[in-house]
């Protein structure tokens, strides 16, 4: 059984432990990148989700827990027998990883940033976003859907939402530059 996404897990181990990355630089598409928002928020945020990925690899599944302070980001997967595969941390010293488990392989692996880039696209204000995309760039809420679209109009990516407890949460991820999917289920408060 294959214990993380190719994609989204696998991100989250690329750096050496606790070494923070060189930028925190992020990919929209596979030619095209930003230097994400900083980790600080207005409101905390803590969230308990189980993550199901969909890609030409198959589908997978992940607990995650979130945790954004006002100061930084943590993110926190688990799987989903509960054993602790890793740790990532967004400050203003930049983003930092630990791998607290040998059960994921040391394959080569794309930048934690990219990881870092969905879960901020998907919680964090588009106002924050919108001065550090690319010029003809565009981010918008339409409904219960948030679209990243690049300049010739191509939608590159999407987030849908649903109201839960009144408040907005994201629900699934269409990541369609780097084809993934990610069903969001948020197992508590």
């Amino acid at each position: 059984m294959k214990l993380f996404l190719p994609l989204l897990f696998a991100a989250l181990l690329g750096a050496c432990a606790s070494a923070p990355a060189p930028e925190n630089r992020a990919y929209l598409t596979q030619g095209t990148s930003l230097l994400l928002p900083p980790p600080e928020r207005a409101q905390p945020l803590y969230r308990q989700q189980l993550l199901s990925a969909h890609s030409k690899g198959g589908e997978h599944q992940l607990l995650t827990v979130l945790e954004a302070d006002g100061r930084q980001l943590t993110l926190v997967g688990l799987t989903p027998s509960g054993i602790r595969l890793f740790r990532v941390s967004y400050d203003d010293k930049g983003i930092h990883t630990e791998r607290l488990s040998s059960l994921l392989g040391g394959a080569a692996l794309p930048p934690v940033a990219q990881v870092l880039a969905d879960v901020m696209m998907s919680y964090w204000p588009i106002a924050a976003w919108q001065p550090r995309l690319p010029e003809g760039w565009h981010l918008a809420d339409e409904g219960m859907v948030r679209r990243l679209t690049d300049p010739d109009g191509k939608l590159v990516s999407e987030i849908h939402y649903r109201l839960l407890a009144g408040e907005r949460e994201p629900v699934r991820l269409i990541q369609h530059a780097f084809d993934y999917q990610l069903q969001m289920e948020k197992l508590a408060p």
